[in-house]
């Protein structure tokens, strides 16, 4: 068993705030050191706001729990400063392959084109995932930054103010209280804090449960996404097989819903399962097994009052497509630069309600792809099972039928269309750029056109002139001249321009655009500028 399960790496000391004859007050507190609360205190940190990370463990999750991270999730991990240990210590993957029965009936490439800085999906386990965001927030720390993490402390109660929420922490040396201006609970599908406020999910749990067995051997499979429908091993069911580092190997297991969940994980009934699929020779040794049931759920509002609810505390999706953890970073992507512009009285406190209205928008999204896979994966009539090997048997030939089989539709970023931030969109422009969407990446003379966008609004131009910088009541945006004449890829016009000669683009500091046109018009941008922070 690998010992970074084992080791504390933010233990519990004792802090200055449990000896303070009032409650401390903080600005934003965080519950919660997984990878969502790690992520959303990194960015907030990393923009010059002061955040305190609680949790009950000082260590990095057992098992591999999230194990496959998709592009948008590696850039928004740019942004925040981090992502090339991901990348570096991550198995990097473009291509799947989908069975039914014995057979192979078609594969599938990810990452078709050239012009990206990063990989179409990557696997890494989440214990690696979470060790280097607690690696990055301890950089940050070391170098100024507002940012701490109290390992051993407990959440235990909590009060909603109008301007402030009320914390009481349990601690190894007792129990103290503390202040926040804000909170953001990142505390898992079973959210503490949701249950303290009295919320809940609404929403389905299916009538099925799958093994995750991580499984360490040496074997010849090609790093790639394997699906059986129907396979001799596990017949009626269906099955997973991933790659991660140190040889480790990630395998769901389609059971059923009528079993014993605890004989289920018993190492003498799991280990059989394992030799049917992977054969009797082959040597392999079990380094964590669980059992998950399919649930499709999510709260009503993810704000409430001063508390955020952000990643699987406010939505959960089954884990076919890999929308858990990655929809969870987009909310911590989409929820900070609004957070940071209330706090810093540059917008309306009305600005934060975009982040339900955008995130929800991403929820259902999540929600009624992961509700058909799962539908599709494990049908519930004789008829729908037809119907479904029916479509699989015509993939094997037919490529018209591929995009109807559905063994988990891979996560992609959320476009907030309809979004109130949004300006109408004056461009014929390709799609993929249109207002709502994350901005898609391009190679540039100096790098990567992501990288040149940070974590602030950013007028971007492409053969179209415009000031060097203009600003609207306090937020100052910064230009970024661009021309197609420098891109022999020809990836820039293609993905901002198709048939029109120039382009203007405000980006929102998520990333995302704002709003676009052919040339710069300053009414216009100052207009989509203030609609784009809730004062429009």
């Amino acid at each position: 068993m690998s010992k970074i399960f084992e080791t504390s790496i933010y233990p519990y000391t004792r802090h200055a705030d449990q000896d303070s004859p009032t409650p401390a007050r903080h600005k934003v507190a965080v519950i919660g050191a997984g990878p969502i609360g790690l992520a959303a205190a990194i960015d907030l940190a990393k923009q010059g706001i002061e955040v305190v990370v609680l949790d009950d463990n000082d260590k990095v999750s057992f098992g591999s729990r999230a194990i496959c991270f998709a592009k948008r999730q590696l850039e928004i991990l740019d942004r925040l400063g981090s992502a090339d240990p991901f990348v570096e210590e991550g198995v990097e993957w473009d291509v799947g392959r989908v069975f039914f029965d014995e057979r192979e009936v078609y594969d599938f490439n990810l990452l078709a084109e050239d012009g990206h800085r990063r990989p179409a999906f990557i696997n890494l386990q989440q214990y690696y995932f979470e060790k280097y965001l607690v690696d990055r927030a301890l950089e940050l720390q070391a170098q100024g930054a507002p940012i701490e993490i109290r390992g051993k402390s407990k959440v235990e109660a909590l009060a909603q103010h109008d301007d402030h929420v009320t914390l009481d922490i349990g601690t190894p040396d007792g129990r103290y209280q503390i202040e926040a201006d804000w909170l953001i609970a990142c505390d898992g599908a079973g959210s503490p804090t949701r249950r303290m406020l009295g919320l809940d999910f609404v929403g389905r749990v299916f009538e099925d449960n799958f093994l995750i067995a991580d499984v360490v051997m040496d074997a010849p499979f090609p790093t790639e996404r394997w699906f059986w429908f129907d396979p001799p091993f596990n017949r009626g069911q269906s099955a997973l097989l991933h790659k991660q580092p140190d040889n480790v190997w990630r395998i769901d297991l389609q059971l059923g819903w009528d079993i014993d969940k605890d004989e289920e994980k018993k190492p003498e009934n799991v280990i059989p399962r394992l030799k049917a699929m992977l054969g009797e020779d082959v040597k392999f040794e079990l380094e964590w097994v669980s059992i998950y049931t399919f649930q499709c759920r999510r709260m009503e509002k993810f704000r409430h009052g001063r508390t955020i609810f952000a990643g699987d505390s406010a939505h959960q999706v089954s884990p076919f497509g890999a929308r858990g953890a990655n929809s969870g970073i987009q909310d911590t992507d989409n929820l900070v630069w609004k957070l940071k512009l209330v706090i810093d009285g540059l917008a309306p406190d009305t600005l934060l309600d975009s982040y339900d209205t955008e995130r929800v928008l991403g929820a259902e999204e999540n929600i009624t792809n992961s509700t058909r896979s799962t539908d599709f994966i494990t049908p519930k009539s004789s008829m729908s099972r037809l119907l479904r090997d029916a479509v699989l048997d015509l993939s094997e030939s037919y490529e018209f039928a591929r995009p109807l089989v559905n063994s988990g539709r891979l996560s992609v970023p959320a476009i907030y269309d309809g979004s109130p931030l949004n300006s109408a969109d004056a461009l014929s422009g390709p799609a993929i750029s249109r207002p709502g969407s994350p901005c898609p990446d391009a190679p540039l003379p100096d790098g990567f056109l992501l990288d040149h966008l940070g974590d602030s609004f950013v007028l971007v131009t492409i053969d179209a002139d415009a000031p060097e910088s203009f600003e609207d009541d306090g937020i100052i945006v910064t230009r970024l001249a661009l021309s197609v004449r420098d891109d022999r890829t020809l990836a820039l016009k293609n993905r901002y321009l198709g048939d029109a000669p120039s382009g203007v683009y405000l980006i929102r500091p998520d990333q995302h655009v704002a709003a676009r046109r052919e040339t710069f018009d300053e009414t216009h941008f100052r207009a989509a500028l203030r609609r784009a922070t809730g004062k429009e």
